[in-house]
């Protein structure tokens, strides 16, 4: 309630539609929750833009390799990653956005005593990102409160990409929820032999975005893709790296002696600002080399 915030990391704190960090977004959307309870860092609530990453809970590594690049994209261009904590492309989505060093918003179907699923997920989203849930401490996990949720996910989020998903998937039920609630709907494509693509490409028949990179959800959702650059803008440690070079991840991190999750975020960044390339086989290269 309003002025009362219990202490402690990791307390669960009670939302009311009167409270001043009350996401305005819900009250906007088909079925508006009444009460919200929340856990993790309160003020992620007021950033904005918000972008939803939904998909299969049985990805296939190419849909895990999408959503690791698109979520920490995101999260580098400070875009708030909103998904349902779900195994596999959910779980994909959080952990890379926090990876980023970016901000992450998990809805749950279950009260936040009872996290499910239960992983090591669960507290650095409470460390640096934000639980949210309509149902009140002791609720367990129902199989109809998750239906329910994704409306939760596509009503906070601007938009609603789904990476991966069979043609009978709860992430189309949260793209039919975002198309009822004005929000814009992208799908990455896939095998057309595949099942986990059959989601997307049936998506995309009905009218979603057909989306292959980080930089066209942000420019179809009115978002500035590329950042003023300074004439004077000193060359990256990375940028220094390729000069005359093509280089994996991998190779990027020995040489240069940094962990991966920091030389993954430097190269979305860069990919984002037109200052890379990424070539085939995982290499990335400076512009205009070969």
């Amino acid at each position: 309630m309003r002025g009362q915030r219990p202490l402690g990391v990791g307390a669960i704190l009670h939302l009311t539609r009167d409270d001043p960090a009350w996401p305005e977004e819900f009250d906007q959307i088909e079925c508006p929750p009444q009460q919200l309870w929340a856990r993790g860092q309160l003020e992620i609530l007021t950033r904005r833009p918000r972008i939803a990453v939904v998909g299969s809970r049985s990805p296939t590594p190419y849909g895990i390799a999408q959503t690791e690049r698109f979520a920490s994209a995101f999260a580098a261009r400070g875009v708030t990653v909103v998904s349902g904590m779900a195994r596999g492309i959910d779980h994909a989505a959080h952990q890379s956005a926090l990876e980023a060093g970016g901000a992450t918003i998990a809805l749950v179907g279950c009260g936040l005593d009872r996290p499910w699923p239960d992983s090591p997920l669960v507290p650095a989203l409470i460390e640096r990102g934000l639980i949210l849930s309509e149902y009140p401490p002791g609720v367990a996990p129902r199989r109809h409160h998750f239906p329910l949720r994704n409306r939760l996910i596509a009503g906070l989020a601007d938009g609603v990409l789904v990476v991966e998903a069979a043609r009978v998937s709860g992430s189309l039920i949260t793209a039919r929820w975002a198309v009822n609630n004005g929000r814009e709907v992208f799908a990455i494509p896939g095998r057309v032999d595949h099942p986990m693509a059959r989601g997307c490409h049936h998506l995309l028949r009905e009218g979603a975005h057909l989306v292959e990179s980080p930089a066209q959800v942000l420019h179809l959702l009115g978002l500035e893709a590329t950042p003023k650059k300074t004439p004077s803008r000193l060359a990256t440690p990375i940028e220094r790296a390729l000069v005359g070079e093509t280089l994996t991840a991998d190779e990027l991190c020995s040489r240069l002696d940094l962990p991966v999750p920091e030389v993954l975020a430097d190269l979305v960044r860069l990919e984002l600002d037109g200052l890379l390339v990424r070539a085939p086989g995982g290499l990335w290269r400076l512009p205009g080399t070969a």
